[in-house]
């Protein structure tokens, strides 16, 4: 008989070796799910798993694709350590998005080379604003961040297809619901030739950077530590936890708002109706692949960028649906989340006695 004993201690080991084994079994998961479809596994795995990066352009989608995920998922964990649970990412992409794309359409027809760091500061505050709301909700009336910030996605994307139906369609589009494209001052510039990869992966690097210290080398993190794990000290020490919820919150909307606007700026050019793949959510699952750390999470946004890329390539060579993407991404949240019991708990092999007392 197999059952589940505490540890007396979490083990650390397995902390770090739960997402390696949650990525192990989802590819052995993958290849059985491939065969039932009648998809050669060998075949289907390396269409989805390596094939997308065997060439200089594929590794730069890489790093495309990775870039909004790390961004976001870096804001997130600050909120995780917390327990501020922060679900709204992609409505605060959205927000960033559009405040950053709605400067560049005020000036569609401008040069100045302080366009595109005007763009920044106002998805920042985009995404800030959005993330308040909860915040506010939640310090102001209890409300569940949760809800709160969940439904908020819905707000915000309804008002994006507003816009670009609207009052910001382009005139010359043939009625097609998307904006101008956006001047050349407004947009990335591409920092290695023959691919996408564009500016914002550098700050995606610089976050992670910024993520590291800011959780290891300064008070705010150490405050964000104690209130997640021990509450109760943190109140008794006059560490403050509605602070904590602004921060986090209003940190993790500003670092969504920042992605999107890396869309919109970068691979897209426009404002469309759609522009995120799912990322804000994406990122809850990179978070905690990567153990709410920056290093981590720069590996994991790789790992999770891997999959939207696999799943159009197998969509291609394979004539699979869309939807393969987010079965591995579920597949592996799923795997991550069962390897975690193994943090807390050992399992311990053999027979019960009758009285309920291991034999």
């Amino acid at each position: 008989m197999i059952r589940l004993e505490p540890r007396r201690q979490h083990s650390q080991k397995m902390i770090y070796l739960s997402p390696l084994l949650a990525i192990v079994l989802t590819l052995i998961s993958g290849a059985i799910i491939f065969a039932f479809m009648g998809k050669d596994p060998i075949e289907a795995l390396y269409t989805f798993f390596i094939m997308p990066i065997n060439n200089a352009y594929g590794v730069g989608e890489l790093f495309v694709k990775a870039t909004p995920l790390v961004i976001i998922a870096i804001g997130l964990a600050m909120g995780f350590r917390a327990n501020v649970w922060n679900i709204g990412a992609e409505g605060q992409l959205t927000m960033g998005a559009i405040f950053g794309g709605g400067l560049a359409l005020a000036f569609y027809d401008s040069t100045s080379v302080f366009l595109l760091p005007g763009m920044f500061v106002m998805a920042a505050i985009g995404g800030a604003f959005w993330g308040a709301i909860p915040a506010w909700l939640r310090t102001r009336f209890n409300a569940n961040e949760i809800l709160t910030s969940l439904m908020l996605t819905y707000v915000a994307t309804l008002f994006l297809s507003y816009l670009v139906y609207g009052p910001w369609r382009n005139p010359e589009g043939f009625n097609f619901p998307e904006s101008r494209a956006f001047p050349d001052a407004a947009l990335l510039p591409i920092i290695y030739d023959g691919t996408r990869v564009h500016l914002g992966a550098i700050f995606a690097l610089l976050i992670v950077a910024g993520g590291w210290v800011l959780l290891t080398k300064s008070v705010v993190g150490f405050q964000l530590r104690v209130v997640g794990q021990a509450p109760q000290a943190a109140r008794h020490v006059g560490f403050r936890q509605k602070r904590m919820v602004w921060f986090t919150l209003l940190l993790s909307g500003g670092l969504s708002g920042l992605a999107g606007m890396f869309e919109v700026a970068g691979p897209i050019g426009q404002l469309q109706p759609s522009i995120s793949p799912g990322y804000g959510f994406t990122a809850i699952i990179v978070a905690f692949l990567g153990r709410l750390h920056p290093i981590g999470i720069l590996f994991a946004g790789l790992v999770m960028a891997l999959t939207y890329l696999g799943g159009e390539l197998a969509q291609i060579g394979l004539g699979l649906p869309s939807a393969v993407t987010g079965l591995f991404q579920g597949i592996l949240l799923f795997f991550l989340l069962a390897c975690d019991v193994l943090t807390k708990y050992r399992l311990r092999f053999g027979s019960v006695s009758k009285s309920g007392e291991p034999a």
